[in-house]
């Protein structure tokens, strides 16, 4: 379902796989941690939180890992980034980033995004009331 929701993108666990991470028992998702890290940045004058994925985030969020262990993580290292909207940026490039553009080095969350619904929050590229950041 994901991937039909990316118009087509196809890439999966083996992708990732292939990139050079590989886990002790490959049917079970791969152990936290999720996030090696979290930096606030400004980027055009507004503020945005990038996160950074380990291998075995990148991996558990193609295999319907459920996000909550890996926004423990990004609220332990970042709680300022605490809000509905950052939670559902954070939700959906947990379930997406991957897929659209694997490997991308951060995962970038804006507190200035609107909250918005799932279908619209997908169909930004989970970047509702604007562009993605350069």
């Amino acid at each position: 379902m994901r991937a039909a929701l990316l118009a087509g993108v196809a890439v999966g666990p083996l992708a990732v796989l292939a990139a050079g991470f590989a886990h002790a028992d490959p049917s079970l998702p791969p152990p936290p941690p999720y996030i090696d890290h979290t930096e606030w940045v400004i980027s055009g004058g507004l503020s945005s939180l990038h996160v950074y994925p380990t291998s075995a985030g990148r991996l558990a969020s193609t295999e319907f890992v459920s996000p909550g262990e890996a926004w423990s993580e990004v609220m332990a290292d970042s709680p300022d980034a605490d809000s509905p909207g950052m939670r559902a940026q954070f939700v959906c490039h947990w379930h997406f980033a991957e897929l659209a553009e694997p490997g991308k080095v951060s995962w970038n969350l804006e507190p200035w995004r609107p909250v918005v619904d799932d279908a619209t929050m997908i169909a930004t590229r989970c970047n509702p009331g604007g562009a993605e950041e350069p």
